[in-house]
């Protein structure tokens, strides 16, 4: 599998490019910023983009989607608890952003899986940073957005967040995937589920 990495704009959010070696088929995940940098990756890895991917609603991870959406023509896909933060003024004019107008054509809840050709991605609901936050599991790694960091946990202060609820998600939902899972987080360098359980000191050591 292919995996693309790219830290963009002023909040360096990761953005993801998640695509089969084999059919060059996959997914961008979070195309916050830069958005001719994402597409020059995509166009470079010679990839067709079935869907893009929103692990959240919060603007530094959606700010390059109208851009990228009508240069792939990749359908978008994110939580519907989320859905209504693409047009919300007030978030972001928090995070410096203008919303777009934009709908998302699909809605993805708990245990749906996204699949283009031979790659997917399951759904996993994690509420805490936002109400309609997701993760992503796919073969061996994990999307997990702004709800885990490598030895951090997502923020908790902005409108929807619930830092009790992020805790429970991420122990009931992360946690107890494969120690070896590879996490992917939306912000700073990957890590993996048995260092985050081991060492991240906001975490339930009761694994």
């Amino acid at each position: 599998m292919i995996v693309e990495t790219m830290s963009l704009g002023e909040y360096q959010a990761n953005c993801y490019i998640y695509a089969s070696e084999t059919s060059r088929a996959g997914f961008i995940i979070d195309p916050g910023d830069e958005a001719e940098f994402i597409l020059e990756s995509v166009n470079n890895l010679g990839l067709n983009i079935g869907y893009i991917i929103l692990t959240h609603g919060h603007p530094d991870h959606t700010g390059a989607l109208a851009r990228v959406m009508e240069k792939t023509k990749a359908r978008l896909a994110m939580h519907p608890l989320d859905a209504g933060m693409l047009k919300d003024k007030f978030i972001h004019s928090l995070l410096g952003f203008s919303p777009a107008e934009i709908t998302p054509d699909r809605l993805i809840v708990q245990g749906e899986t996204v699949t283009q050709e031979d790659v997917f991605l399951k759904v996993i609901h994690t509420p805490g940073h936002t109400p309609g936050c997701i993760c992503l599991l796919g073969d061996g790694l994990v999307f997990s957005g702004d709800t885990l960091f490598r030895l951090n946990i997502g923020r908790t202060d902005l409108p929807g967040g619930n830092s009790s609820q992020i805790i429970t998600s991420i122990n009931d939902k992360l946690l107890t995937l494969p120690d070896v899972t590879t996490v992917y987080p939306g912000h700073g360098p990957s890590s993996t589920i048995s260092y985050e359980r081991q060492y991240n000191p906001y975490l339930n050591r009761g694994y």
